[in-house]
């Protein structure tokens, strides 16, 4: 697994161009809060809002997850510590007053953006 990109896939590359398209800026592959050791993939600092672009089997989406056939219990427990680890970090954003997105990496990037970018001007962060 270690060729797994942990940034800059596919999924991500289009969502970022499609955010930036609808003139948001943002910062790539950041922490939202420098004490939490998690990364979300886009950041809006001035609105507080933190994109967080899923994988499908890494974070058990509920359309598209696999059971692994090799090692299925190690993969299980990985999944469910994935989708533990998501809720923990939403709910220590939120305590410090940061808005999560969630997308799956299977959704439209332009529609997905649509839903970023009505998310940072509600907040009140200004486009460019």
């Amino acid at each position: 697994m270690q060729s797994n990109k942990s940034r800059d896939t596919k999924p991500e590359l289009a969502l970022r161009s499609a955010v930036h398209a609808l003139g948001l800026r943002y910062r790539v592959a950041g922490r939202p809060l420098a004490q939490l050791r998690r990364t979300a993939d886009l950041v809006f600092p001035r609105a507080k809002v933190a994109v967080f672009l899923d994988g499908c089997f890494w974070h058990g989406c509920p359309e598209h997850h696999t059971v692994a056939t090799a090692n299925g219990k190690f993969w299980a427990d990985k999944v469910a510590g994935n989708r533990a680890r998501d809720r923990d970090t939403d709910g220590r954003l939120a305590q410090a007053g940061w808005v999560s997105v969630r997308i799956w990496e299977h959704e439209d990037p332009h529609v997905a953006a649509e839903r970023v970018a009505q998310v940072v001007r509600a907040r009140g962060a200004p486009a460019r």
